[in-house]
């Protein structure tokens, strides 16, 4: 709470305030419900003040608005100021960086990552960084941390903080950090486990909304996940004991490979199938069985069906089900804050022009004046554009008055992202150039030059595929380098008449021309310096005179036709489903930014627990190098056919945080993922499996599942509304929508009352009814 009232001196406080007051003077607080000026002469310094406070108040809540953020949060000047500087772009990219760099201490800190390679049999010893270095660079991000939670209890008030379980985390995980880091000073960083690395993730969920939003959507979906893994538990487990009473060991020792290899005790018998649920030890953990009697593939074809391709496929769905609305959700909760802080803003412009006019002392309607909303315009940050239309609008009210739903409509341009229009074509006198002008503005032009492309591909991969098996001594450049010269005059023909047909600034207002340009600059570049170089090659001249040169001549042909290969590309905005499958690829980039970050939240504390569990478990044999094979099995270690030392998997380990990574993203695609269960299990205990199986849970059922469901909301949503338009009419219109105003007619739009009745709840911003 604050220690005085925001508003005081000439304003009626009986009939309501606009800041933060002690609760007991704000209860008694019962007249009308806007506020009324009665300023004389004398309070026209006081009136100059108050109003200037409702013009920050508006340009705060506006700018909340756009950034969809909650206006619950103190409201008198100094903080007001204090807030707009908490969320400049400036604080907020220099928190953003505190985290990157507090996450990326992991890969200095000991166990230290900075070596060349990950392999255990030649690893150099790694750099380890002296004591108190990290801790230097730590302990100063925990001072900002500390200062940013500060800054926000500060800012939403007491009564806000005890509510905000997330703020009492940071607070919780900020002192448990200093905590350990005082510990690791007093032991000269000589600690054997440092708690706070697995905490530091903390840090990146707290300061992402979408990310605590997607936290809330797994956990509802939890239950009904719970049951189909309880599900694939009981399937697992009934056949588990059928195959060890099919597969028991026989007096025949011929007859034992089965019982042997795979269902020797339960534990081996329960990872077996386990594995086999993933298909990654298929076929071959029934190899031994199936050769023989063919009757046995039955028992492992209905585990399958059963398992990989009933229950699992089950779990994608319960996962879709469950996340197809998660983009909806978002959006309505998005809306809703965006309202509110229109609606906000327009409660505190509304007042100053109260009793200014006749009709609004009558009629009791609310309206902001048009010179007031101008000044809260001009100090709003947000894109021009939309400013631009907004004041235009704005300035079109006749009686120089905004009531509250045109307030609301003139801010519907944020839902619109600006496209720019096309600049006019030239006008040219030269029948000669009308007609170049025609023909080049014309669409066919791009089929023609999408021809010429593929064709230029076409070309490549044929002499690609005649010089596969030659060396770069061997091969012959002369064919090459006349079909890529006259390939690269035609792009540089079609780029001139394009400038020529729509002007330099309108060949720059189509993206694909800027590509293609580039491109077509770059080759005839790269081409010149070919010419230069090695002026012009035949069949009978060396292919490399001059070895010392900077670039091989193999090199620079085959960087052109790469670049050639890229221009290829010119393609996918022409074709339709090309077209929505890229674009569906971009928006899943824009979209699971906050999946993104809880997947790199999960990396990071299981690989933090696995450095824990397993640094340092598996050793090679002594003696052991590079490509060497060990003659007697002793110990731990196999050379068995397909097992980890066989297959020379010795980089996949836990030493230290990045291999960490590596390993687990191994894991979670689950090729081969039982070589290394298997490997941690002989090097280790049994119980290592739990690890393993946890993280492939995690990973691969959870999280894949979950981003397959999220391609098939996204791609189905654009493929369904790409029937109704042409690929041309994306170039046609002016702006180009956004998440929120493509999902606007399935959007609940809330109404005055809700909006109202939130705002009355405002913690600071007391409106009295």
């Amino acid at each position: 709470m604050e220690e005085e009232p925001l508003l005081t001196g000439s304003i009626n406080r009986s009939s309501g305030d606009y800041g933060s007051h002690d609760s007991d003077e704000h209860q008694h607080k019962e007249s009308s419900r806007r506020l009324s000026y009665s300023v004389t002469g004398d309070d026209s310094e006081e009136q100059d003040a108050y109003s200037d406070l409702y013009i920050q108040q508006a340009v705060v809540f506006i700018e909340d608005a756009i950034q969809y953020r909650s206006i619950n949060h103190r409201v008198d000047s100094g903080s007001l100021q204090l807030y707009r500087w908490y969320y400049s772009r400036i604080c907020q990219w220099g928190l953003g960086f505190t985290i990157a760099v507090v996450l990326a201490l992991a890969l200095i800190e000991r166990p230290s990552s900075l070596t060349y390679t990950s392999d255990i049999r030649f690893k150099p010893q790694p750099w380890e960084p002296p004591c108190g270095l990290t801790e230097g660079i730590e302990i100063v991000c925990l001072c900002i941390f500390i200062l940013d939670v500060t800054v926000k209890s500060y800012l939403i008030g007491w009564e806000e903080f005890r509510m905000n379980k997330w703020l009492i985390g940071y607070v919780i995980v900020i002192a448990a950090s200093v905590i350990d880091w005082m510990l690791s000073i007093s032991m000269m960083c000589n600690e054997s486990l440092r708690v706070r690395r697995l905490i530091r993730p903390f840090f990146l969920l707290q300061n992402s909304s979408l990310m605590k939003k997607t936290l809330k959507c797994i956990k509802r979906t939890l239950p009904e996940i719970a049951s189909v893994v309880l599900l694939l538990a009981l399937h697992l487990c009934i056949f588990t004991m059928i195959g060890m009473l099919i597969f028991a060991k026989s007096d025949d020792p011929k007859k034992n490979g089965e019982w042997e290899t795979y269902f020797k005790n339960l534990p081996k018998a329960l990872s077996s199938l386990l594995v086999l649920l993933t298909t990654a030890n298929n076929p071959d953990v029934m190899i031994p069985a199936y050769s023989l009697n063919r009757g046995y593939s039955i028992f492992f074809i209905l585990f399958s069906v059963f398992g990989t391709y009933l229950l699992m496929n089950l779990m994608t769905a319960i996962i879709y089900n469950q996340f197809r609305g998660y983009l909806l959700m978002s959006v309505q909760t998005s809306i809703i804050r965006r309202r509110l802080g229109i609606r906000a803003a327009f409660e505190v412009l509304c007042c100053p022009g109260r009793g200014h006019t006749s009709t609004q002392s009558e009629g009791h309607v609310e309206r902001v004046a048009v010179n007031m909303f101008l000044q809260v315009m001009g100090r709003v940050h947000m894109k021009s554009y939309c400013r631009q239309d907004i004041i235009k609008a704005a300035q079109q009210f006749p009686d120089g008055f905004i009531d509250g739903e045109a307030f609301q409509r003139l801010f519907n341009e944020l839902d619109k992202d600006f496209m720019k229009e096309h600049p006019p074509k030239p006008e040219y006198s030269s029948p000669a150039l009308q007609h170049i002008q025609y023909i080049y503005s014309h669409y066919y032009i791009t089929v023609l030059g999408n021809v010429v492309a593929l064709a230029n591909v076409i070309c490549v991969c044929t002499v690609l595929v005649l010089n596969s098996e030659k060396s770069a001594s061997e091969r012959s450049y002369f064919y090459m380098e006349i079909i890529n010269c006259a390939f690269i005059m035609y792009y540089l023909i079609e780029m001139i008449l394009k400038i020529v047909a729509h002007g330099w600034r309108g060949y720059l207002s189509f993206r694909n021309n800027i590509f293609d340009g580039f491109l077509t600059v770059l080759l005839l570049a790269l081409q010149i310096a070919i010419f230069i170089t090695y002026k012009t090659p035949s069949d009978s001249e060396e292919v490399d005179p001059v070895p010392h040169r900077v670039m091989a001549l193999w090199e620079m042909v085959r960087l052109v036709n790469m670049l050639i290969v890229f221009r290829f590309l010119r393609i996918i905005p022409e074709i339709k489903l090309m077209a929505v499958v890229a674009s569906t690829l971009v928006d899943l980039v824009k979209n699971l930014r906050a999946f993104a970050g809880i997947l790199l939240v999960v990396y990071y504390v299981f690989a933090v627990l696995g450095i824990w569990l397993f640094q340092g478990a598996i050793t090679p044999p002594p003696n052991m190098s590079l490509n060497a094979s060990i003659e007697n099995n002793t110990g731990p270690y196999s050379m068995d056919c397909g097992t980890f030392e066989q297959l020379e998997y010795w980089p996949n380990n836990f030493d230290d945080f990045a291999s960490s990574l590596v390993l687990l993203y191994n894991i979670m695609v689950v090729n081969n993922w039982h070589v290394f269960t298997d490997a941690y299990t002989r090097y280790t205990t049994e119980w290592s499996l739990v690890y393993f199986v946890a993280w492939w849970m995690t990973s691969s059922v959870m999280w894949v599942n979950l981003f397959v469901a999220l391609i098939l909301e996204n791609f189905t949503y654009k493929w369904d509304r790409s029937n109704t338009m042409s690929v041309e009419d994306v170039e046609r219109i002016a702006y180009q929508s956004t998440v929120q105003f493509m999902f606007r007619e399935h959007v609940q739009e809330p109404t005055e009352e809700e909006l109202l009745a939130q705002l009355h709840q405002h913690p600071h911003l007391h409106l009295s009814w």
